[in-house]
């Protein structure tokens, strides 16, 4: 496929870490309702793993996006959904504008602890009244000599408790939506922010998430990512890493449930026979492998075609629609093979049932990349084009 011999030396590497450095302690973390983030991306940084296809000249590996995606893939492997999170917030959410766009000052600065590890990023998009509807935004930056000065309030930001700086969307004018909005990199201690609380989440328990305030928080105006106004264009391309992020990062998880079903039902028996050799289990498991691949072939389509420059708009935003419905599908399926185990904690398909349910809504709702998708059918009403 689109994997050759460093990315399975790469995918060796990482798993090796995993099996070492993560797995032993996540439920751990996952009772304790967070992981010691600035430890374990340290370790991360310094294996190289925060920076495969960032910059070399900022400490990357200037690889192309197929290693982030091997990445992506390989953390799939963590047995939980909020560590692997966090990490993809760092490399392919917060991250990958700064990289392209970012002044040398502001990649120095903030690049490149951000790859060795050393800063935690978060990145600040969602609002309470705005979602998935990225143009609706409050959250405002004046100028104000050489700083811009910050008000506003930014929603389930993941790593926000956490976070030395936060890739900031801002309305920095008064005109068209699309058009008055830039990217600004905020120092995390700055006065005048506020962490509001810590958000209780029905899953990605060891992943900490945080509403934050901004009161007059003075950033130095250096801190824009490229062109003031630009904002929502960078946000968008932005976003196309973060959604082949989920979708890479969900196909080890999606078989990790159906591989563990088949073990269970294999042997537990019911009404003289194991589950397994029902005709209705063992074909419905074959449907969903089956749709396991198709996930993964539309996946790696994507992402063949990102690095060779095309736009890739309409796959990426196929791929975190199948990922996120297909998760849904394959949770609630299994867990149900299970019967009344499926219902226990100690059972490894409940953690998975909770987790992978904000795949359909984070980073774009499964609703906005069907809007997406019939832009580029050219079938959305008329006036929903834009």
């Amino acid at each position: 496929m689109i994997y050759g011999a460093e990315h399975k030396e790469l995918i060796r590497s990482l798993t090796r870490f995993i099996d070492q450095e993560i797995n032993p302690y996540v439920d751990e973390w996952e009772a304790a309702g967070e992981f010691p983030t600035h430890d374990l991306f340290k370790k991360l940084g310094a294996a190289g793993f925060l920076g495969v296809s960032k910059p070399e000249a900022f400490g990357g590996l200037g690889l192309d996006y197929s290693y982030s995606l091997a990445v992506a893939e390989t953390l799939g492997q963590i047995h939980c959904g909020g560590v692997p999170m966090a990490i993809g917030v760092q490399t392919d959410m917060a991250t990958p504008a700064l990289a392209r766009f970012g002044s040398d000052y502001v990649r120095e600065t903030y690049l490149r602890p951000a790859i060795s590890g050393e800063f935690v990023a978060c990145i600040g998009v969602s609002e309470p009244g705005a979602g998935s509807d990225v143009a609706n935004i409050k959250s405002h930056a004046r100028k104000d000599g050489d700083d811009y000065v910050i008000n506003g309030q930014k929603m389930w930001i993941t790593n926000g408790t956490k976070a030395d700086f936060m890739t900031m969307l801002v309305n920095t004018g008064d005109g068209p939506m699309h058009q008055s909005k830039s990217l600004i990199i905020v120092p995390m201690e700055s006065p005048g922010i506020t962490v509001a609380r810590k958000l209780d989440k029905m899953g990605m328990r060891s992943s900490d998430t945080a509403q934050l305030y901004f009161e007059d928080v003075r950033v130095p105006a250096r801190n824009l990512i490229g062109e003031e106004g630009k904002g929502f264009t960078y946000q968008m391309l932005q976003f196309q890493e973060e959604r082949l992020w989920a979708a890479g990062a969900g196909l080890k998880p999606l078989e990790k449930a159906i591989a563990d079903v088949i073990d269970y039902t294999r042997t537990r028996e019911a009404f003289g026979k194991p589950l397994l050799d029902n005709q209705y289990i063992h074909f419905r498991l074959a449907e969903l492998m089956t749709e396991v691949e198709e996930l993964r072939s539309l996946t790696y389509r994507a992402v063949y075609d990102y690095v060779r420059d095309k736009d890739v708009t309409m796959l990426a935003s196929m791929a975190k629609l199948k990922v996120g419905r297909l998760s849904r599908e394959v949770a609630d399926a299994c867990l149900q093979y299970y019967g009344g185990m499926g219902f226990m904690n100690e059972t490894p398909i409940t953690r998975f049932y909770r987790d992978s349910r904000l795949t359909s809504i984070g980073g774009g709702a499964d609703e906005v990349m069907l809007g997406i998708i019939c832009k580029y059918m050219d079938i959305l009403p008329k006036e929903r084009r834009g």
